[in-house]
């Protein structure tokens, strides 16, 4: 990788190139013959090339990329070396076979020393690409394949499995299995050479290069090709035929005479000791001779390897051993057992195998049928010994924690006994001794070790046991006679002494009052396995794995020892086991254990004996042995009597004396075993007995517990359950159950004890029994469950009225278990009525807040499935109907009730929705949604006609007030009262707007549309939905109008609930049935038709069928409301010609109006028409104007001049309302049409209608009278502008004194009636969140006051109002105007806090004039620097503002962005801080320099901006980015770069305001002050200051320089002497002075952080200046533009000003080195008596302070 001229690393003499590597090899080593080389010529370009010279055409033949990737199998990094195998293998599979063919000759070297690689990887990848080669290639490989053959054969056996495999996999591609012998026939004495030179030559440091290799990978190797080469032989000799194995012989016999061989069973490495074992079994199999050859070696080297306990090598030992003493015959000469095998197969049998007992101990019975008596002998001692060690080894520490190891050793154990003891059957002594031995010592012991062991117990143990025992009873004859043979009587005798054993060995167990309980459950375990043994055997076949030994003994047919356990085995498992244990000694052991226990329980009342005898009874229920057991207590009684009793059925004896008599023993706590021997006696009666029995039972007042118990255990098993049936569906239980139930529910109510265990076990019993089912019938009778149903209903129903739920949830929640599993577990559960009424129940707990039901949240959720559950089985019924006081009728019914006539809050209205939609989702996930359950329990839940008609009506009338202002709707009052307009709306949504709300929700899930169908039509066929759905519209639409709580639009809006209902209906018929309300009842209906065409756009999309609703516009004459309100929704969609013939019918009513009774209707058709900009002629505006001017002479009284409106009615008003809005449609349409006459009526009554106004006041809470305010201020505003912004043209057509008359009298007389109306307004209606405050009036009002005329508002006739102790330099109107005003910018109504802001702007730049010189009241001496307080009424408002803004923002961090609610209290105080701020910085801006400086200074002092910049960035938004911009917008706008329009009746964005004028005012801030500005900042701390500087830089810097650099471009201002350029560019402006020869260039560069960072001034080109004095006008200019709250322009004003002062002879303040003081710009006046130098007053008073003395600075001299 490196470069070749680098230096070589100190020692390193070896190549770095391995093409040179290899050329230096093969130069020293010479040409290495058969494969491949490297040319010894040195050439340009070193290649492979053939070995054999004389050959060089071939290497033509080898592809260049062959050739490249060949090359790459060289290098030294394996990643290269892997990547070329991979390489390789890729080509081989893409090239044709001719290239890959040239290759052939060079791959076998490269194979055989890639294949045994150090990196796994890479001999994996070198087989799949000799796959890959072979495919190719085919027969072409023949010549090369003995060159090849040895390295596969290792490969095949390489110690990494997926090498190996790959290997495999290449071979068999290779070679068909026929052909696969032939081939390594053909190449087997290569493979061999190969094989043995690793074997016997090879060593680690031979294998791999020392001097490359690390000894690790040398070691690790060389053992592997150890391992693959002895694995190799065994692979080669198992793959060759037999004759091929005979010729080999003589080369393997060389191989066993080494000495190096056979210390290879030696070695360090399990894995070669293993494989070398692995070869020693094939040598066995496939070379017998060759083996006996070297059995002298061969037999000590297996034999006494044993102990070798290694994962790896036992196995293969073993198979080894296996092989030896098969094989060689006479292996034990060769060995001395004795002292070399024996002692170490002892030592690893009572060690258990040392783990590794499932490879060690299958062998054992093998090997002991093949050991000779020369071993054996003393035959007795060694089985002694060998079955001791045996059992000794489950005691071992691996044995004892692993079950696996323990059943394995087992079964060894066992299989060897048998194995022994069927071949000793004679009768001779010394074969008893053994079979004694065997049982007495062995066995025996073995099963009292498992009676306390429960790991032993729950393996095969007692099942191998039954199983022997079994095998000796056929050979004893007790099966069948034909099976007897003639050791019968053997095989009789080793059944009695084993029975006679284990009868003591239980008995000294059992009998014994402290007998363990383990031990005794283990006797009834080994019984009850020898009773039942195939119901253990499944178990265990199922968990064990089975383990195979298979070894081949081909030649030894004589000995069929080995073979008859092994075929016993195969008979047992084959066998059945019962009849199995036919002896009448295991009754007998029975029947004694049996006795015992019951003397024990008797006498000493033992427990323990009481659950060993019930176990007993489980397994042997027979008759005999309920005789013995009765028999024990009759041993008094005489032969007859005793007849007569054994004549009874011994088992119910036992059962109605004994076990009954236990179970009714107070006190006693675990009762299963005695509820199980009740049934194994049962076994033993019949259908009469068991049900008197049990009846019995059950009147015996029992714990519930035992009855739960009892019936638990009859439901077990199908044939108990039919001979308990009639008990269990007869009076006595059902009676029972019934009275438990009343007292669990009266227990409940007592006391909360109901969570006992006694109240559990009676509760699980009722669930039992009520859900359990069997075949389709109950497990009781009907009646009796149909009571209990009834019982628990009625509990659930009380709950609903008590006050507190706390003591019943228990058992309520009992009730739930119950119910749930009744309803999930009882088919057609619910054709019960009793079950109906109890889901009923559930359902309206469920439906009820918990407020009123007193349920847990957890109680709540176990309520609502119990419902699903039951609505889910009520519906599964196919044949069940919506029928009278159904679960669903009544359902239906009640909760039409609850949205009707039961005034809902909010979030009980939500559960309500919630359930009733829960109960919908359940109907349709069993049914679907055409269900016709689903159509009529919808069509009970939807209200009638009638009572829509009834819920409408309750609505609050409200709503119209918000389209009336609007002018949307035009509509009238009965009898309106202030009442009425104060009320506010409930929490509590009206009852129409729940039963929307619900049903809306209940229609959605019934016709929601899966995904897959969206696209088709999908009409539902829930019925009525038409009429929900304009409801549902109508609910909304009077939402809208009211505007108070938001959760009610949520409640009809939320999950696009409308758009997914009016998906479900017919638009046209839902337009025709909103049409028909709106023209039937007007109102309400007329604003939801308008709605829906507008927010469906049916006006451009289906205008046909609008016409069609109304056929021709003269149906809606003659005019009602209802027809009024809706022709104005349907005006602006109708065309021009049906709007003319509307014109024409309105204007004939209105020039008619004598013969007319609704003028009224005529003039708003007129006006709606008009609105929508229909064409009219001039004549008939005329004609209308003229009939509007006769009402004033002769109908005076509809216009309400000088009225008090408080009496006049709507319809009054109205009338007036449409005049004002004809005349301001006159003024702005046909202004010119109107004569000095009609000017003179409509400014007149104009005027006139204003007086009335402001004389009703009071009268605004009425809707109607507010407006009449508003028109006519609309009025007003339309007058304004007509005036103010007409063009020339028009006003030249007016009448010719028009114009002056409205400026010199109209003007005036407006704005003194119009001004004092907000401040009237506020004083009548002094709370803003009052629903009757006229915040429209404001908002009208404050539209037309913003036209006013300074001149009118600076002599204005507001009553005076001063406040004490104010000072002022204002005249008395302005001050007033500032005391009656400035408060009302905390008033909370925007529209008048915007339209104070308005009027005040006006004067703000008139009151800087009446502060004169500013701060002259005291002398300069008295303090550093002079300030002057801004207006005081504004500043007080000011502080006011700051104290409740900072407590409104406390909780905000500078740099956050705090979210105020549009409108709200908090929204209002904001609002009223920032225009107050506005204000002050307009007032600031235009005062002059000198003026601001004092006026700076008081805001200095008084810390105000500092808490307005602090607060300014809590309301700033991070992101101030203007709304409602595109995405492709190139340079973003934001609040910085718009301007802000205060508009008085905006309302499109109120959430952005604030904002925005908060960014405004920052602007505006650091434009007007920045020196202040740049003073804060850089006294905030690091992470304010960071914050700051980054917001600014980023948003306001850009800006502002931007302007800066542009006022200086635009700028008019002329200097004498003084020329000013500006670069926008570099942000510098470069300013130039000239003075006869002097001449000065300064360049002032604005900062990034422009205005935070200090203006740098630089110089530029001077003549004729001394330097100090240049460096002194640097400073100077820089000072001024630094500390001076103004632009640059108005700094380097103040700069020349004060070099022309220098220059007028002026000198410097010594102090300052400046003529102008940098921020009150005084010039030096205080001077020394001394020096007579002149200083500021300022600069001397610092001086003074600062120094602590009064010497003159130059002097030093007493100032005085």
């Amino acid at each position: 990788m490196g470069g070749k001229n680098k230096q070589r690393t100190k020692g390193n003499v070896r190549p770095s190139s391995s093409g040179r590597a290899a050329e230096v090899l093969t130069r020293e080593g010479g040409i290495i013959p058969g494969f491949v080389g490297f040319d010894t010529t040195v050439t340009s370009e070193l290649s492979y090339v053939p070995a054999v010279h004389g050959a060089e055409e071939i290497d033509n033949l080898v592809d260049a990329d062959f050739r490249l990737v060949l090359r790459k199998l060289s290098k030294r990094d394996a990643v290269t070396r892997l990547k070329a195998v991979q390489d390789f293998g890729s080509m081989c599979q893409e090239r044709d076979s001719e290239e890959v063919k040239g290759v052939l000759p060079y791959w076998p070297r490269i194979y055989c020393k890639i294949s045994v690689d150090h990196d796994r990887r890479i001999r994996e990848a070198t087989q799949q690409a000799l796959e890959q080669l072979v495919l190719k290639v085919r027969r072409s490989l023949a010549p090369f394949l003995k060159s090849l053959m040895g390295h596969w054969i290792l490969s095949q056996c390489d110690t990494y499995t997926p090498a190996a495999s790959a290997a495999c996999q290449a071979f068999q591609a290779a070679f068909s299995p026929t052909k696969q012998p032939e081939a390594l026939s053909f190449c087997k004495d290569e493979i061999l050479n190969v094989l043995q030179d690793i074997l016997l030559k090879e060593t680690a440091d031979t294998l791999s290069d020392p001097q490359s290799v690390t000894e690790d990978e040398r070691e690790g190797k060389y053992v592997r090709m150890l391992t693959s080469s002895l694995l190799g032989v065994k692979r080669l000799l198992s793959l060759l035929l037999q004759s091929d194995r005979t010729a080999m012989e003589e080369r393997l016999a060389h191989l066993l005479n080494s000495g190096k061989f056979w210390k290879y069973s030696k070695h360090k490495s399990p894995q070669v000791r293993g494989a070398f074992f692995e070869m020693v079994c094939a040598l066995c199999e496939f070379t017998p001779g060759l083996v006996q050859a070297e059995a002298p070696r061969l037999c000590a080297t297996v034999l006494l390897s044993i102990d070798d306990t290694d994962p790896v090598v036992l196995p293969p030992v073993w198979e080894a051993v296996l092989h030896v003493v098969s094989t060689i015959h006479d292996c034990w000469t060769h060995v001395n057992a004795k002292k070399g095998f024996l002692p170490k197969l002892w030592v690893l049998l009572k060690e258990g195998g040392k783990g590794m007992a499932k490879a060690l101990h299958p062998n054992l019975m093998p090997l002991i049928s093949k050991l000779p008596q020369q071993v054996t002998e003393p035959t007795l001692d060694f089985y002694t010994t060998f079955f001791s060690s045996f059992i000794q080894g489950l005691s071992s520490e691996r044995a004892a924690t692993s079950p696996s190891e323990s059943a394995v050793i087992v079964t060894s154990v066992v299989e060897c006994l048998r194995y022994c003891i069927l071949h000793n059957t004679e009768e001779e002594e010394e074969q008893k001794k053994i079979r004694t031995m065997l049982i007495s010592q062995q066995l025996l012991p073995l099963l009292e070790k498992a009676l306390g062991n429960p790991s032993l117990q729950n393996g095969p143990l007692f099942l191998l046991v039954t199983e022997m025992l079994v095998s000796w009873e056929r050979r004893a004859g007790l099966h069948s006679e034909d099976e007897a043979n003639g050791s019968s009587s053997v095989f009789q005798e080793l059944l009695a002494d084993f029975w006679e054993g284990l009868g003591l060995l239980f008995v000294r167990y059992a009998d014994n009052e402290d007998a363990d309980p383990q031990a005794l459950e283990g006797v009834a375990t080994l019984l009850q396995v020898m009773r039942y043994p195939e119901r253990v055997k499944g178990k265990l076949i199922q968990k064990k794995k089975s383990v195979k030994i298979c070894f081949s003994e081909p030649e030894d047919n004589d000995k069929t020892g080995l073979e008859k356990p092994v075929q016993t085995v195969s008979e047992l498992v084959n066998e059945k086991a019962f009849g199995s244990l036919r002896t009448q000694h295991f009754e007998d052991v029975v029947c004694q254990l049996a006795q015992l226990c019951l003397v024990h329980v008797t006498e000493k009342n033992s427990e323990r004996h009481l659950v060993f005898l019930s176990l007993l009874l489980q397994s042997f229920h027979t008759p005999r042995v309920f005789s013995t057991l009765v028999e024990l207590d009759d041993k008094k009684m005489d032969s007859e009597q005793r007849d007569e009793v054994t004549m009874k059925n011994p088992a119910m004896q036992f059962l109605l004396e004994r076990v009954v008599v236990w179970l009714a023993e107070k006190g006693r706590r675990d009762t299963e075993h005695l509820v199980e021997m009740v049934f194994s006696s049962l076994y033993g009666c019949s259908q009469q007995e068991t049900t008197r029995i049990l009846n019995h039972i059950t009147t015996m007042d029992l714990q519930w517990g035992i009855i739960l118990q009892i019936i638990q255990r009859v439901c077990t098993d199908p044939e108990t359950l039919k001979s308990c049936r009639d008990w269990l569906k007869g009076s006595v239980l059902g009676e029972q159950l019934l009275g438990l139930t009343e007292e669990l529910c009266k227990v409940g109510y007592s006391s909360p004890s109901s969570t006992s265990s006694t109240s559990n076990h009676s509760w699980t019993l009722i669930s039992l029994v009520l859900s359990q089912h069997h075949n389709n019938e109950s497990l009781i009778g009907e009646v009796y469950m149909e009571k209990i149903l009834e019982r628990l209903h009625a509990t659930l129903s009380e709950t609903k009225s008590l006050s507190d739920a706390g003591n019943m949830e228990p058992l309520i929640c009992f009730i739930c278990d119950v119910a749930s599993t009744f309803f999930s577990s009882v088919q057609d559960c619910l054709l019960l009525l009793s079950a109906e009424e109890l889901l009923l129940t559930v359902f309206q707990l469920t439906a009820q807040d918990q407020t009123h039901t007193h349920l847990s949240d957890s109680l709540l959720d176990k309520l609502r499935k119990v419902c699903v559950v039951g609505v889910q089985s009520l519906v599964q019924h196919s044949e069940y109907e919506v029928k009278e006081d159904g679960f669903l009728h009544s359902a239906a019914l009640w909760v039409t009730n609850q949205l009707l006539t039961v005034s809902l809050d909010i979030k009980s209205l939500q559960l309500l929705i919630l359930a009733v939609q829960n109960l919908v989702e359940t109907i349709i996930s069993v049914c679907d949604q055409d269900s016709p359950l689903l159509i009529q329990f919808f069509t009970h839940v939807t209200p009638s006609q009638t009572e829509w008609t009834r819920l409408r009506q309750a609505l609050p009338p409200q709503w119209i007030k918000t389209p009336l202002l609007s002018s949307r709707h035009r509509g009238v009052c009965e009898k309106p009262s202030m009442d009425t307009w104060k009320f506010r709306v409930s929490t509590r949504p009206p009852a129409h707007l729940c039963a929307c709300a619900l049903l809306g929700r209940v229609a959605r899930t019934a016709a929601f549309i899966p995904h897959d169908k969206q696209d088709a039509e999908c009409p539902s066929l829930l019925p009525n939905l038409n009429h929900t759905v304009s409801e549902l519209l109508y609910a909304l639409q009077w939402c809208r109008e009211v505007e108070y709580i938001p959760a009610y639009l949520s409640l009809l809006t939320d999950s696009g609930l409308l758009e997914g209902l009016q998906s479900q209906v017919q638009m046209k018929d839902l337009l025709g049935t909103l049409y028909s309300r709106s023209v039937e009842d007007g109102g309400l209906w007329s604003l939801t038709l308008e709605n829906y065409i507008h927010t469906n756009n049916l006006a451009d999309t289906h205008s046909a069928t609008l016409r069609e609703l109304y056929g021709s516009s003269d149906s809606l004459f003659p005019v009602s409301q209802s027809k009024l309100s809706t022709l104005q929704v349907l005006c602006p969609t109708m065309t021009q010609k049906d709007r003319e013939t509307l014109v024409a019918l309105a204007t004939a009513g209105i020039i008619n109006w004598q013969e007319n009774d609704d003028v009224y209707g005529c003039l708003a058709v007129l006006l709606c028409c008009l609105k929508a900009n229909t064409q009219v002629e001039e004549e008939v505006v005329q004609a209308i104007v003229a009939t509007v001017m006769e009402w004033r002479n002769s109908k005076e009284d509809w216009f309400l001049f000088s009225s008090d409106l408080s009496k006049a009615t709507a319809e009054q008003l109205n009338i007036a309302v449409e005049m004002m809005r004809f005349l301001s449609w006159l003024v702005t349409h046909f202004p010119t049409v109107l004569g000095s006459s009609q000017w003179d009526f409509l400014l007149c009554s104009m005027l006139a209608w204003l007086e009335t106004a402001s004389e009703n006041v009071s009268s605004l809470w009425n809707p109607w009278v507010q407006l009449f305010m508003c028109e006519n201020a609309a009025l007003i505003v339309k007058l304004n502008q007509f005036f103010t912004s007409s063009s020339p043209d028009v006003l030249e057509k007016l009448p010719s004194e028009l114009i002056d008359e409205w400026k010199d009298f109209f003007v005036e007389g407006i704005y003194n009636l119009l001004f004092p109306l907000p401040i009237n307004i506020t004083d009548t209606f002094t709370e803003p969140d009052d629903p009757v405050f006229p915040l429209a009036v404001l908002q009208s009002v404050g539209v037309a006051l913003t036209y006013m005329p300074v001149q009118l508002l600076k002599q204005n006739s507001l009553p005076p109002r001063f406040i004490a102790d104010q000072k002022t330099n204002l005249p008395e109107p302005l001050q007033t105007l500032l005391n009656t005003f400035c408060p009302l910018l905390l008033f909370k109504a925007r529209p008048l806090q915007i339209t104070v802001y308005h009027l005040l702007e006006k004067v703000m730049p008139q009151l800087p004039e009446c502060d004169g010189e500013g701060d002259t009241n005291k002398s300069d001496d008295d303090r550093d620097e002079p300030c002057l307080s801004p207006p005081a009424s504004l500043m007080a408002i000011l502080s006011t503002c700051e104290e409740l803004c900072d407590s409104i923002l406390a909780g905000v961090q500078v740099g956050e962005f705090a979210v105020v609610q549009p409108l709200s209290v908090e929204y209002s105080c904001i609002l009223g801080y920032l225009l107050a701020w506005k204000l002050l910085l307009t007032f600031f801006k235009s005062s002059p320099s000198h003026l601001r400086a004092h006026y700076a200074q008081y805001l200095k002092r008084s810390c105000s901006l500092n808490k307005l910049l602090l607060d300014l960035f809590k309301l700033m938004p991070e992101n101030p980015i203007y709304p409602g911009q595109g995405p492709e917008t190139k340079e973003a706008k934001t609040f910085f770069t718009e301007s802000q329009s205060l508009v008085v009746d905006n309302s499109k964005n109120v959430e952005w305001e604030l904002p925005h004028l908060a960014c405004s005012v920052y602007y505006s801030t650091v434009q007007d002050l920045p020196a202040m500005v740049r003073l804060w900042w850089n006294g905030q701390e690091k992470r304010v200051s960071a914050a700051v500087e980054k917001f600014t830089i980023k948003y306001v810097s850009p800006v502002l320089s931007a302007q800066e650099i542009s006022s200086v471009h635009s700028s008019t201002q002329i200097f004498d002497s003084m020329t000013v350029k500006a670069r926008s560019a570099a942000r510098e402006v470069i300013a130039t002075y000239s003075v006869d020869d002097i001449f000065i260039e300064l360049v002032i560069q604005l900062p990034q952080n422009y205005p935070l960072g200090s203006i740098t001034v630089e110089s530029g080109r001077r003549v004729g200046v001394a330097v100090q004095q240049w460096r002194n006008w640097m400073l100077q200019l820089s000072t001024y533009l630094t500390h001076q709250n103004g632009s640059i322009m108005e700094g380097l004003a103040l700069w020349k000003n004060n070099v022309d002062k220098r220059f007028e002879g002026i000198e410097d303040c010594m102090i300052c080195f400046s003529v102008i003081h940098g921020s009150n710009y005084s010039l030096p006046k205080k001077g020394c008596r001394t020096c007579k130098k002149k200083f500021h007053s300022a600069c001397l008073y610092k001086w003074f302070t600062s120094s602590n003395k009064s010497t003159c600075p130059l002097c030093r001299e007493t100032f005085f």
